[in-house]
């Protein structure tokens, strides 16, 4: 694809799936605005920070919008994150968070492209693997232990999160599981962005054994035809250095990058 290309397809992501708010709202979620920035809370085991753009903010202006997040946060007691992407303006704004006490962790890069490529494969994962759709909450339970396998790391607000979306609007989401026998060795979900084109693909994370088994690529191809089937065009990933060479070689398009900066109390 061209630069143009590419540029439009941040545009779309910018119009259309930014500022990331969840909707509808699951039981217990919150959303507050100050300015042109949106506080979710309730959500995760920590709060979240989004926006479409900034509308120009700059110096001490920003500077004092950052310390009502940090000062609203202390005084909860909690941890947010303040998602930047890459084209942000001002272009100083990581080097105010940072003056601000946010710690910058994983860049990823966010790649958008045409749902329809990604359907038109066949999700064939390696034998003895089988792909199934969950909501109980056994089974995201069983995601959490999977991940917390992968990653040395309590995931159990994963859980809770996925089963609060999905009481709240079942239709919003679909969790998928790759498994061998009992045991859970991928999962993935997607997002049906409401009132969008989109549809954004979310976890994938993999046990090590089952690696470079194709397992990754059948989640991006089944979802692929989930999304298709609600009338969504294009898709949205935020990936890691892992799975993003396996998606531009399915046919999405970096357009920009994003990093979570967090502050913690």
């Amino acid at each position: 694809m061209t630069d143009l290309d590419a540029r439009s397809l941040r545009d779309a992501y910018d119009n259309q799936v930014r500022p990331e708010l969840p909707d509808p709202l699951p039981a217990g979620v919150t959303v507050e605005q100050d300015g042109p920035l949106y506080r979710v809370l309730g959500l995760d085991q920590r709060g979240f920070l989004t926006y479409r753009d900034l509308g120009g903010l700059a110096g001490a202006e920003l500077d004092a919008l950052i310390a009502r997040q940090v000062e609203f946060f202390r005084a909860r007691g909690e941890g947010v994150e303040w998602k930047l992407a890459g084209h942000d303006e001002p272009a100083d704004l990581a080097d105010r968070l940072r003056a601000a006490g946010f710690v910058p962790e994983d860049l990823e890069t966010v790649v958008v492209g045409p749902v329809a490529a990604l359907a038109a494969a066949v999700p064939v994962p390696p034998e003895g693997v089988r792909l199934r759709e969950v909501t109980a909450h056994e089974d995201l339970a069983r995601i959490g232990a999977m991940e917390e396998a992968v990653w040395h790391e309590d995931r159990s607000h994963l859980v809770t999160g996925l089963a609060k979306e999905i009481a709240a609007d079942p239709q919003s989401i679909t969790v998928v599981v790759a498994e061998a026998g009992d045991t859970v060795v991928s999962a993935g979900w997607v997002r049906y962005q409401r009132g969008t084109g989109f549809a954004s693909f979310w976890g994938g994370s993999t046990l090590p054994e089952w690696r470079k088994k194709g397992i990754y690529r059948a989640l991006v191809a089944y979802r692929a035809r989930l999304a298709e089937q609600r009338g969504k065009t294009l898709v949205q990933v935020d990936c890691s250095p892992d799975s993003r060479p396996i998606l531009e070689r399915l046919g999405l398009v970096a357009v920009t990058t994003t990093t979570p900066y967090v502050y913690t109390p």
